[in-house]
């Protein structure tokens, strides 16, 4: 029997760029979860009569939330959905079904890279028939609704079971359990040469894949040691678990570190990686070498013709406006366009679909292609061994022979997390409007060429974007960015990213903090952000 109850008003809590990321006691509220996804079925009708793609990373409450949700699609019309068996899907999996089997959308239960567990986080997006983030007009959509609902409808149902595949019933709803890993493992097999890797992967070259206990741990076992023939072991922390093994599942240096060590031992495997909770993001090691984002994004972009399913070339590339212009150096020598949008994966979206773009990335460990709709680790990882195998050569020589070519772009990322939102708005609001006044500021080497915020048009829909983060760019190239951060559920995080390009990367030593320590300094000391922040220096660099 269909029913409908009140709903709970959702005030100001407006959905971030990621959808709607909350501590999980949040959601646990009584019609709280409800009131959401009834306002995604409202805001998109075209649900009704048709195919809903569900799952998640694994991370606590993502099989009650499922089962409240299923109950919600059928109360509301939906036709069938497609479910990952456990409950489990990655988000670039989630993309790739909701393409394939020509779903009208998708809702994704996951927090990314944040923490999970009875007291962490758990979030709720929704992806639209493009198997893509929804854009901001779907996602203001869905708000808007959630503001005005009254009542939401669900139906009077027992739970199903998540582990049997196979089609079950929900009212007049068809579930359909599938392999959450087959669709996908397909797909990533016309674009790379599986052979080629399989044979690398076992040789003598050694690898190490870390999980971090999140959702890519099935995914990682199948592919890497079942299909590719890797050791037994080659992934670690690859059983799934709901609190992420107590750990934060963000692959970068800090957090990743049991991993970064090991790669950095003299008889340390060849390669590593690391994929984040719900598997979009990456982090590629060689051993003593750690490829940064941006170069890894350079990289791929650079040597793309060498992998199959690219082999006819690339149509343009994107990346976001933090991430280094080392990408925007490869596109000028390869004659290709080159996008900056704002930070979140839905900007790549119109590009892909009108066909200008091919690879594109971001600095946050994300990077992805025309394949799916989502940025996506284990695709990274893939490309990055079909090129070890295709070229012969380490990690490190690969990017140094990168570096000599195209030139070294110096970067790294600071980041203030958790600071009191209301004075990282003070923060941004006091640089905002000394803009018009720091160009032309020098301090010692250095001078501010140009200071703005960052906008953004889409050219394929017209779509504006404001208030995307401050840029500063330098004199000879340099440039500091400033941009508040969505991802975390507990205040605000202040991004400080800082780069400056060497045509000639002997110049400099190794280590980019030294390489940018003038640039450092000049974006510490311009806002005051020690005081404005009330920390001594960042919590995170990457």
């Amino acid at each position: 029997m269909i029913r409908e109850v009140a709903a709970r008003p959702f005030g100001d809590q407006r959905p971030g760029t990621s959808g709607l990321r909350k501590k999980v006691r949040v959601f646990q509220q009584p019609h709280y979860l409800e009131t959401f996804v009834q306002a995604i079925f409202n805001a998109e009708p075209a649900l009704a009569g048709a195919t809903l793609v569900l799952g998640g990373d694994g991370r606590y409450y993502n099989r009650p939330a499922i089962q409240t949700i299923l109950r919600l699609a059928a109360a509301n019309g939906v036709a069938r959905v497609l479910l990952g068996q456990g409950g489990i899907l990655s988000t670039p999996a989630a993309s790739c079904l909701i393409r394939k089997h020509g779903a009208a959308g998708g809702i994704v239960l996951s927090a990314s890279h944040n923490p999970g567990g009875p007291q962490a986080d758990f979030g709720v997006k929704y992806n639209v028939a493009n198997g893509g983030p929804a854009p901001e007009s779907v996602t203001e959509a869905i708000f808007a609704a959630a503001c005005r609902l009254d009542t939401y409808r669900t139906l009077d149902a027992p739970d199903i079971d998540l582990e049997r595949t196979g089609e079950q019933r929900v009212g007049e709803m068809a579930v359909q359990v599938v392999d959450p890993v087959a669709d996908y493992a397909a797909l990533l097999e016309q674009l790379f040469d599986f052979d080629r890797i399989g044979e690398l992967l076992r040789g003598r070259f050694r690898m190490r894949f870390d999980a971090m206990h999140a959702v890519n741990g099935p995914y990682a076992v199948e592919i890497l040691e079942r299909r590719l023939g890797a050791p037994d072991g080659t992934v670690v922390r690859g059983d799934s678990r709901e609190d992420f093994g107590g750990a934060h599942p963000d692959p970068n240096l800090v957090h990743a570190r049991v991993l970064v060590d090991e790669l950095a031992q003299a008889d340390g495997p060849d390669f590593g990686a690391a994929t984040d909770g719900d598997g979009d993001r990456n982090m590629s090691l060689g051993r003593r070498f750690f490829v940064t984002p941006s170069d890894s994004l350079a990289v791929l972009a650079a040597n793309a013709q060498r992998l199959p399913g690219y082999r006819d070339g690339l149509a343009g590339v994107a990346r976001s406006m933090p991430t280094s212009a080392a990408l925007d150096r490869v596109a000028e020598a390869l004659d290709l366009p080159c996008y900056e949008t704002p930070t979140g994966w839905k900007y790549f979206g119109s590009l892909l679909d009108a066909g200008r773009i091919t690879l594109c990335g971001e600095e946050s460990f994300g990077t992805g292609s025309n394949h799916v709709r989502e940025k996506d680790g284990l695709w990274a990882v893939l490309a990055w061994l079909n090129l070890l195998a295709v070229t012969d050569q380490s990690v490190a020589e690969l990017v140094r022979a990168h570096w000599a070519r195209f030139g070294r772009t110096f970067y790294t990322r600071h980041d203030y997390e958790g600071i009191d939102a209301d004075l990282a708005g003070e923060l941004f609001d006091a640089l905002r409007g000394r803009l018009p006044t720091l160009v032309g500021h020098r301090a010692g080497r250095l001078e501010i060429e140009q200071a703005e915020e960052f906008a953004y048009t889409d050219p394929v829909n017209g779509a504006r974007s404001e208030r995307q983060g401050i840029v500063l760019r330098l004199a000879g190239g340099g440039r500091i960015v400033y941009r508040l951060s969505g991802t975390g559920t507990e205040g605000a995080t202040v991004r400080v990213y800082v780069e400056d390009h060497e045509p000639d990367p002997t110049r400099h030593g190794a280590d980019p903090q030294t390489a940018l320590a003038d640039l450092l300094g000049l974006a510490v000391a311009l806002p005051d952000l020690h005081r404005h922040t009330g920390r001594s220096g960042p919590t995170l660099v990457t």
